[in-house]
């Protein structure tokens, strides 16, 4: 059985540091946490990118940005921003989708990785609504972990 290729944007490495008295941020903390189990356990790949390095290091509060950078310092494959992502980022903007996101989702689809995982629901809600137009499926962490397991 072939490993599952996981692409996760910077949202999800947040949710660990994020408050967690809201259920909801508690919950898609934990599932993230599960999946880092599992990548850890060799059971499924992280996706990197330059994208998500740039965005990482325009975190603004210092431990923040270390905890993220120790949570990202475990990806696996590390994609490179080419022509392709790029043309690519432009029609999925064209949806009205934010240039990072885009570069993000640009980036997972070039790698070929299973599954793009967020907790921005704007960008959530863009994709249900033109499904059609993406090569890899966004989804919640928390929504994708009871899929799986």
């Amino acid at each position: 059985m072939k490993s599952m290729r996981i692409y996760m944007d910077v949202c999800c490495l947040n949710r660990p540091f994020d408050d967690q008295s809201q259920h909801k941020i508690h919950l898609e903390a934990e599932a993230i946490k599960i999946i880092f189990d599992k990548i850890e356990l060799q059971k499924w790949k992280i996706i990197s990118s330059e994208v998500i390095d740039l965005e990482i290091s325009k975190i603004p509060e210092l431990l923040r940005k270390r905890q993220v950078e120790l949570l990202a310092s475990v990806y696996q494959d590390k994609i490179r921003i080419n022509d392709e992502i790029i043309e690519q980022a432009k029609t999925i903007q064209s949806l009205g989708i934010k240039a990072f996101d885009a570069l993000h989702v640009g980036c997972a689809s070039y790698a070929k990785a299973d599954v793009f995982l967020t907790t921005d629901e704007e960008l959530i809600q863009k994709y249900e609504s033109h499904k059609d137009k993406f090569q890899i499926r966004i989804v919640n962490p928390l929504e994708w972990i009871y899929e799986v397991e």
